[in-house]
């Protein structure tokens, strides 16, 4: 496994000043935001694509440092209902896709989507429940006349370029939340749709990390290393779903945290051999939203947690076998 950092949270920094301090600090990848939420700080791709010169230097700040790249991150909502909006998402997804061909990326991370609940809506709508009837026909039409001819359009498009993997994170709001969604657009659409695996947004919903694992198994195409942390005394009296702002730490039912700070040892060791038991032995990229630590110290924090709960090397044969 490699340990990999989602460059977003150094955004104040040049591409190559981070790509140097990310080095010193040991990390081995990187996962550049180029688009949608994670915005274009390090990587505009509209740009790249049309100067060769900035490409090279871009490419030079990365590999010059002695790292790789995990994937482009391009997270955004393609398929919603306001035109104007799902087209801003969608062209940054194409440009994220032609500049992971120019250089040899095979991975984007990104989300799903939610559509509205019919093609008048303004706002998507994230349906939670099957009650009222009106939430499945809604249900109904997301996913069979929105979602799944757009990923089979732009999942072809993908592999035309040479993204082989696109990596959907599991994120409450969207149609893709939880393994049983995933799966269920990737058996639409075809392999070419992954997980980009984030136990913060399972664990937060009730899941457990290790038996989601379980269940994509082979599905898991790259790794976030975010950590999470409930709070028992609000989620008795009010459960898990919050629109509270996460700068609410006290009164939120869980907020997302530095590595160590929401979960222990245990349950990020269990995650790691669990993903080594199931095929993945890739990045660990670590995405920091911690509002109690700055960026910085927040990352360091990371880095030294997964440093221990890594697992580096090949295992080799059994010899006491």
């Amino acid at each position: 496994m490699k340990l990999g950092v989602l460059t977003v949270l150094l955004s104040d920094m040049s591409v190559r000043d981070a790509m140097a301090f990310l080095a010193k600090e040991g990390v081995q990848s990187v996962e550049i935001g180029c688009g949608g939420f994670p915005g274009k700080a390090h990587c505009n791709p509209e740009e790249l694509l049309k100067d060769e010169k900035a490409l090279e230097e871009f490419k030079d700040a990365i590999y010059s440092n002695g790292l790789e790249i995990s994937a482009l991150a391009c997270h955004g909502n393609p398929v919603h209902p306001d035109k104007e909006i799902a087209k801003q998402y969608h062209d940054d997804f194409i440009n994220a896709i032609l500049l992971a061909e120019k250089l040899g990326v095979e991975k984007i991370i990104a989300f799903s989507g939610c559509p509205g609940d019919s093609p008048d809506s303004k706002y998507p709508n994230w349906v939670t429940c099957p009650w009222p009837e009106d939430f499945l026909k809604i249900l109904d039409y997301q996913w069979n006349e929105v979602l799944v001819p757009y990923w089979k359009e732009t999942g072809k498009f993908a592999l035309e370029h040479g993204v082989t993997k696109i990596c959907f994170e599991m994120h409450p709001g969207f149609c893709v939340y939880n393994p049983e969604t995933l799966l269920r657009l990737r058996a639409e659409v075809g392999e070419v749709i992954g997980a980009n695996f984030d136990p913060s947004h399972l664990i937060w919903q009730g899941m457990d990390p290790v038996e989601a694992i379980r269940e994509l198994g082979d599905a898991i195409y790259h790794v976030h290393g975010k950590d999470v942390r409930i709070d028992e005394a609000n989620v008795k009296k009010n459960g898990v779903l919050d629109t509270k702002h996460y700068g609410d730490v006290l009164n939120r039912a869980w907020v997302f945290r530095t590595m160590g700070y929401g979960n222990d040892y245990k349950l990020w060791k269990d995650m790691i051999s669990m993903l080594k038991t199931v095929g993945y032995d890739d990045v660990i990229s670590i995405e920091h939203e911690d509002s109690l630590m700055s960026p910085q110290e927040g990352l360091r924090k990371a880095i030294s947690f997964l440093k221990e709960v890594l697992v580096f090397e090949k295992p080799g044969a059994m010899w006491w076998a």
